[in-house]
């Protein structure tokens, strides 16, 4: 696909639109429009993707705004010119902008017409850049501010945005996000805050940049990626999960691993918080809840991740229970289900997936586990997992010849993922330590960048291990392994 040849045929639509020329500029629209669709096809890059789908919802709203104008322009065709017995009448009437003078009693026949069409329309002139076509004079001026630099009718404006809603599926991962949700009923402060926690689709962490976890990569794709792939497949009894509760020790990965969701499976990301679905005022944390799934569907496909759960939908029924807390508690399970119910009979591209992350399994509402429907223990790093976090880790960073990450690895057995990159980072930094012991600050700032790039050797590392001790204690490990025993459900 040659891509001069796409930008070449988008700025001719664009300048014959500029010209009134808006036959011609449909024409090239539609072939640009479909050239771009073709060339999607062939991305494999989601990011890359995206950005297309953008240009080609771009250029299908100019499309539809210089159709929308070609259909308010044959409004004014007059196809029957209206006869009247005196010629000068009958020349007037070709320019629509003006009045023909009275007909004198004495000339009118007893069944003519007494007064001008009143269907006849009068043109504004704003601007003398105009052009004629066809047996009619249609002229459009040149509007400040347009896309197009053509002045849109109310009637191509609402045409635009019927025809909006009826986008092709295909296009639905990619074109929805130029939408914009409509807020009526709600208070702008609140969409304008839900919008905030919209996250871009790259945020830039890979599956390869999280170490181990193959069964939580592996429930990921099926629940999130394998339904956009396949949609003829995940329906019915093999509906995609609407509900994935990620539990374990802190510094696992799980909120990591939200965001390889974010940036590999190309669906609209929420991340939702507790200070999200707050507010001082009474009732509109509850609708704040509501107005956050109401714009997940109309974004979707959605994921809503939801981080530390437990602090928003802790048990129900406890005694230091705040009325408030139980509103919206109880809101945010009546959504919950209310997703579920429309995913059962919908398109698997429209559906919505809460995403949850805990470290308090045991806190988290009855109601609200049956709703998370799969539930995935993140463990600490099996030793093949620490050696490769390390080379992870430690990839921007020369290593001496003689460190070995196996041995190392071993050497941490029990440290979290997050446990792991604090050793990493303090032995990285050992060697400048050593380097600017006893200097002056005159002398440190005097060092250059290559006195400073020394690489890290064994005797870092048994060094940061002495500081660094890990964070998980084999009580906790106990509990959630009895809690998974219990729920799990992977």
């Amino acid at each position: 696909m040659n891509l001069n040849e796409i930008c070449d045929n988008a700025k001719k639509g664009r300048e014959y639109a500029l010209l009134g020329n808006y036959d011609s500029a449909m024409v090239y629209y539609q072939g640009v429009i479909q050239q771009i669709y073709k060339h999607c096809q062939s991305i494999r890059d989601p990011a890359l993707k995206v950005k297309w789908h953008q240009v080609r919802q771009e250029l299908t709203e100019e499309y539809e705004q210089v159709k929308g104008i070609v259909h308010t322009l044959e409004s004014f065709r007059i196809d029957k010119p209206v006869e009247f017995s005196t010629p000068h009448v009958e020349e007037a009437l070709k320019d629509p902008a003006v009045w023909p003078p009275p007909i004198p009693a004495e000339h009118r026949a007893p069944n003519q017409v007494k007064r001008p069409n009143r269907e006849i329309k009068p043109v504004k002139k704003e601007s003398p850049v105009v052009q004629h076509r066809g047996p009619v004079g249609r002229a459009q001026p040149i509007a400040k501010g347009d896309k197009l630099g053509i002045k849109d009718s109310k009637d191509a404006r609402t045409k635009a945005k019927d025809d909006k809603g009826k986008k092709n599926p295909q296009d639905a991962g990619g074109d929805g996000d130029l939408r914009k949700f409509d807020g009526t009923g709600y208070d702008k402060d609140l969409v304008e805050a839900l919008e905030r926690d919209i996250v871009s689709r790259n945020p830039n962490v890979h599956w390869d940049d999280i170490a181990d976890l193959e069964d939580a990569k592996k429930l990921l794709n099926e629940a999130v990626v394998l339904p956009m792939w396949m949609p003829d497949f995940f329906k019915g009894i093999r509906r995609p999960w609407k509900g994935v509760l990620m539990v374990g020790p802190p510094g696992t990965g799980k909120t990591m691993l939200a965001k390889a969701v974010a940036t590999e499976c190309g669906t609209t990301f929420f991340n939702v918080s507790s200070s999200t679905l707050t507010s001082k005022y009474r009732g509109e944390s509850e609708k704040l809840v509501r107005l956050l799934f109401e714009m997940a569907r109309f974004y979707a496909p959605t994921t809503i991740f939801i981080d530390e759960i437990d602090s928003i939908c802790s048990r129900r029924g406890t005694s230091d229970e705040h009325e408030a807390s139980r509103r919206v508690k109880s809101e945010l399970l009546v959504q919950m289900d209310g997703v579920g119910g429309a995913m059962e009979n919908d398109d698997p591209s429209k559906m919505v997936m809460v995403l949850a992350a805990t470290n308090f399994p045991w806190d988290i509402d009855e109601a609200l586990r049956r709703r998370l429907e799969k539930r995935i223990y993140i463990p600490l790093p099996t030793a093949q997992g620490r050696a490769d976090l390390l080379k992870i880790n430690l990839r921007e960073v020369e290593v001496a010849p003689d460190v070995d990450l196996a041995v190392i690895a071993e050497k941490i057995q029990g440290y979290s993922g997050a446990d792991i990159t604090n050793v990493c980072r303090d032995a990285s930094m050992m060697a400048m330590r050593r380097r600017i012991q006893g200097l002056t600050p005159e002398e440190i700032r005097a060092l250059s960048k290559d006195e400073l790039q020394m690489p890290v050797t064994v005797e870092d590392f048994e060094l940061a291990l002495k500081k660094i001790s890990k964070s998980v204690s084999a009580a906790d490990l106990e509990k959630y392994k009895a809690w998974m025993d219990e729920f799990g459900s992977v």
